[in-house]
């Protein structure tokens, strides 16, 4: 067997039980969250901007990291600043957990306000839902620098925490926190 094919395998074993410990236990107890931080690292690829922030500290989440992940998640094209879900942080979180990465996630596109959701539908020939979740603050697109796209979109389905779209011609994948589902 060629040396890549025993790497591919071996990746795929370990991130495999990775997602077995995942599902078995998709929400920690109160005692082993209660000191627990939670942090994120982004970098946005329209605006260029990069952030790491503490976004939760045991069951508290940080009101200002809350509203600096709001701002740098804002709809590039108008700069329309929406309320995004801390449950969307979470899963980013947890999805980077699995797959044991620390690298800063790539952005493509967080909050659309309705005008910019309408422009993007009408430019890309129905691409994009008519009530899409990133107008609600509960989708991102992503990717995740040195992790295949498959393993991202594998280890967000196996959470199964919402819905999961995989867009490997464009590069990224869709995650939100709306009804678990797949396309």
């Amino acid at each position: 067997m060629p040396h890549s094919h025993i790497s591919a395998r071996r990746r795929f074993l370990h991130h495999g039980a990775r997602l077995a410990a995942a599902g078995a236990l998709p929400v920690l107890s109160a005692p082993a969250r209660a000191s627990a931080q939670r942090a994120l690292a982004m970098v946005h690829t329209h605006t260029h901007e990069r952030t790491d922030i503490v976004y939760a500290i045991g069951e508290q989440y940080v009101p200002a990291a809350l509203g600096a992940l709001n701002r740098f998640l804002r709809d590039h094209y108008t700069g329309d600043v929406g309320h995004i879900d801390p449950q969307l942080f979470e899963l980013l979180h947890r999805v980077r957990q699995v797959l044991g990465a620390s690298q800063a996630y790539e952005v493509i596109s967080g909050y659309r306000c309705p005008s910019t959701n309408a422009q993007l539908r009408q430019a890309r020939g129905g691409g994009v839902a008519r009530h899409s979740l990133h107008m609600e603050g509960r989708a991102i697109d992503v990717r995740l620098p040195g992790v295949p796209l498959p393993e991202l979109r594998d280890a967000a389905l196996a959470l199964r925490a919402g819905g999961v779209g995989f867009y490997p011609r464009e590069q990224f994948v869709h995650l939100d926190v709306g009804r678990v589902r797949s396309w």
